[in-house]
């Protein structure tokens, strides 16, 4: 039969694991603010289609108002496209000076 385990190590090894539970912070998922990395990459694709979709919008409008319908629409695409990428790039250094600044506190401790 098997031996019974020792009742001492037992103890010793659970007063072990109540010391290291104590000094270990809980494990966290790599987040900006309480964001999930899927989170950020969705709001970073949003502000790209957003911005496509009111150039698109915008330029039909125009085009079909003046009646130039795919000069208009082409340009303003475009430029929907590059309000796009340009607000999701700024996103982008804001979420990693976040990240950033939350480092360097969390070394200052």
């Amino acid at each position: 039969m098997a031996s019974e385990p020792d009742p001492d190590r037992l103890r010793a090894l659970e007063e072990r694991l109540a010391r290291v539970r104590e000094t270990a912070e809980p494990a966290r998922p790599n987040t900006v603010k309480g964001f999930s990395q899927g989170e950020v990459a969705w709001r970073m694709v949003i502000e790209l289609i957003t911005g496509m979709l009111l150039g698109i919008g915008i330029g039909y409008g125009l085009d079909v108002l003046f009646g130039t319908l795919p000069i208009l629409l082409i340009i303003f695409s475009l430029l929907g496209f590059a309000a796009g990428v340009k607000t999701m790039l700024g996103s982008a250094r804001q979420l990693a000076k976040d990240a950033a600044d939350k480092a360097a506190g969390d070394e200052g401790k």
